[in-house]
């Protein structure tokens, strides 16, 4: 065994990923069979195999991990270490709730703080009658204006990302890419100079990519929404994952309340009286006919 290094997996090529070291070297690597698999975000400890390769032995502990579905009814780890959420919405396409509480839920699962950004603000014309739809996501969780086009609240958001490591999501056409290319302008000159340094070829895709922030910190960009699935989210997951519930819970009168039409649920009794929003109880409802099978 060679010297062994430590890194950050920065990318993921398929069966290969992107290691880079202390020094900004970037070195692409195979894993171990024993070791689960890594994903972007990883720390890892690697040996160089020769010049341009290497080879993961380990994937050291992670704080935060989010999955998308695989074969067999496995999980795939998708993005380590991940420590918030941004997650977009903007006036068009019309905000999709059901989703952001799904987004939501997950991150609430996972151990990482969601953000939710109203993006084309420069679209909206009068924001009180939007704050009234929005009204139970502005008083639980951190809520920010900001326009990819006007430049409106984008200092904000690079100071929110600071230090910590990012991701974005949300419905396709909310803006994110603009956003992305906001925050990191060379974002297709990274993505080129990865491709040769790593000899993969300029058509190749990844599953996910690590960027840094010019101001400091990171951002994981990976496409599509499975991240965010209810693969691994069963009902009680789901309920502690709507954090107005939580307070409510411990008082239903059975432990293993389904929160629907059971007798005694204190949360139908916290919706009755004004103390739980209603909207997000019925999108609860929805969510739990999502919720996957267990045979």
């Amino acid at each position: 065994m060679g010297k062994v290094h430590s890194g950050r997996v920065i990318a993921h090529f398929g069966k290969s990923w992107a290691v880079e070291d202390e020094t900004g070297r970037i070195c692409l690597c195979h894993a171990l069979r024993r070791l689960d698999q890594p994903c972007v975000g990883d720390r890892v400890h690697w040996e160089q195999t020769d010049g341009e390769h290497g080879r993961i032995v380990q994937v050291l502990p992670r704080k935060t991990l989010l999955v998308r579905p695989a074969r067999g009814g496995k999980l795939r780890p998708t993005a380590a270490n991940v420590e918030q959420v941004f997650i977009v919405i903007a006036p068009q396409p019309q905000y999709d709730l059901l989703l952001v509480d799904q987004y939501l839920v997950v991150c609430e699962n996972r151990g990482i703080a969601p953000v939710i950004l109203f993006n084309k603000i420069d679209l909206i014309d009068n924001r009180k009658v939007m704050e009234i739809e929005l009204k139970p996501y502005l008083e639980l969780y951190p809520f920010h204006y900001l326009s990819a086009k006007t430049g409106e609240g984008m200092k904000t958001l690079k100071s929110l990302m600071r230090g910590k490591t990012s991701m974005l999501a949300g419905q396709s056409g909310v803006g994110k890419s603009s956003l992305l290319h906001w925050l990191v302008p060379d974002k297709d000159i990274r993505v080129g100079e990865l491709s040769r340094g790593t000899q993969r070829g300029r058509h190749t895709t990844t599953t996910a990519m690590l960027f840094h922030l010019p101001e400091g910190g990171d951002l994981i960009d990976t496409p599509g929404v499975a991240v965010f699935g209810l693969a691994d989210i069963d009902e009680r997951r789901l309920a502690w994952g709507y954090k107005e519930f939580r307070p409510h819970i411990p008082r239903c009168r059975f432990n293993d309340c389904r929160h629907v039409n059971d007798q005694g649920c204190a949360v139908r009794e916290a919706v009755q009286q004004g103390k739980i929003d209603k909207g997000r109880y019925l999108r609860y409802l929805k969510l739990r006919e999502k919720l996957p099978k267990i045979s």
